[in-house]
């Protein structure tokens, strides 16, 4: 189950890319840029769970570029 905080990393990570389908950011950017916090940013190891939580649905797909972790909205094998 998620949390309240969960859920709104989560929501504002789908508005993000349902305005920008093709985004792609690593953890620490999605954190500064892709969500609005109306106070201090949650912790890292948060919202990385919600990332792996929202891979794991199949919402996002992440890839390793330059020894980092690039994540974006799950493309369809069309």
């Amino acid at each position: 189950m998620q949390t309240q905080d969960q859920e709104f990393i989560a929501n504002a990570i789908r508005r993000y890319i349902q305005q920008r389908p093709n985004s792609a950011d690593t953890a620490e950017g999605i954190t500064h840029f892709w969500i609005n916090w109306s106070s201090e940013p949650l912790s890292m190891s948060v919202v990385l769970s919600v990332l792996e939580n929202m891979r794991n649905a199949g919402e996002l797909e992440s890839m390793v570029v330059g020894g980092r972790t690039i994540w974006r909205a799950a493309r369809s094998d069309d």
